[in-house]
């Protein structure tokens, strides 16, 4: 199948579940987002977690920030990996979550910047952050994080789940489980704390990743960061490596807008 042909399955499920997810996202601030599952027909996301690539063809990223392998390079792996990624981008689907998010003017992300595919094995985490704040050339606000999953039969005692910190990172998180099949919405700024607990399974968790982009900030409110990392409630030595980091980078992106090197997690296209 196509994007086109993808998208419009996707569409379909939208509309359907669109009075609920309007709702889901009215009532979960301060991190707004909703969900919905059978997103596609069964068929079709086994095909889709069937195509996912080794491992070892991915980018490996492990520090204390994180334990996972992603890929944006999109044209190195299986066609219906880049079909069903950027059938999430396609217009209409666009439109709807748009208009289940009330949120405008949301532009995709054709070169996939900290988007695409990623793999979680036995291990492996992501700890509470915040998303950088903008698209790779920093003239576009994040805005909606897009978080598609394909693992089968994936349950709460796997680990590997969407954690989501309303209250700081302190606090209890709220769980929404890596369920297959399951569309995760949630929307990206200077609030939404986020993560994903360490995986306990020998299974991958597959998920595909979008961002939306806007000109303006969610709350309209002018704010700069780069992705800010933070220690869970057992780890206070790691919250203060990574609060440091995060200053030292932040003020590193102040004087140097664009860093000092290129990101590597972006769609390199001919």
């Amino acid at each position: 199948m196509n994007r086109e042909e993808l998208g419009a399955l996707l569409a379909d499920r939208l509309r359907n579940r669109l009075h609920a997810s309007c709702q889901q996202w009215k009532t979960t601030a301060p991190i707004n987002h909703f969900y919905v599952d059978d997103m596609l027909p069964v068929d079709v996301a086994m095909q889709i977690r069937g195509a996912f690539p080794d491992p070892s063809t991915m980018m490996l990223r492990k520090s204390i920030r994180e334990f996972k392998y992603v890929s944006s390079q999109m044209d190195k792996h299986a066609p219906l990996l880049e079909e069903i990624t950027f059938a999430f981008q396609q217009p209409e689907v666009v439109a709807l979550i748009a208009e289940i998010t009330g949120l405008h003017a949301l532009q995709p992300d054709e070169h996939l910047y900290a988007g695409g595919i990623s793999m979680m094995g036995c291990g492996h985490f992501l700890n509470p952050h915040l998303d950088n704040s903008h698209d790779k050339d920093r003239k576009r606000y994040r805005s909606l994080n897009l978080l598609y999953y394909v693992s089968p039969k994936w349950r709460l005692e796997n680990g590997g789940n969407l954690e989501l910190w309303p209250d700081g990172t302190k606090a209890k998180p709220t769980t929404i489980v890596s369920k297959f099949n399951r569309l995760v919405v949630m929307v990206t700024n200077q609030h939404s704390w986020h993560s994903v607990s360490k995986s306990l399974c020998d299974q991958s968790r597959c998920c595909i990743s979008n961002y939306y982009f806007s000109s303006r900030p969610v709350g309209d409110v002018d704010y700069f960061h780069p992705t800010s990392f933070r220690g869970r409630p057992d780890e206070p030595i790691r919250d203060l490596m990574l609060q440091a980091d995060a200053a030292i980078r932040g003020l590193i992106r102040t004087v140097i807008p664009k860093g000092v090197t290129k990101t590597k997690h972006v769609y390199k296209k001919d």
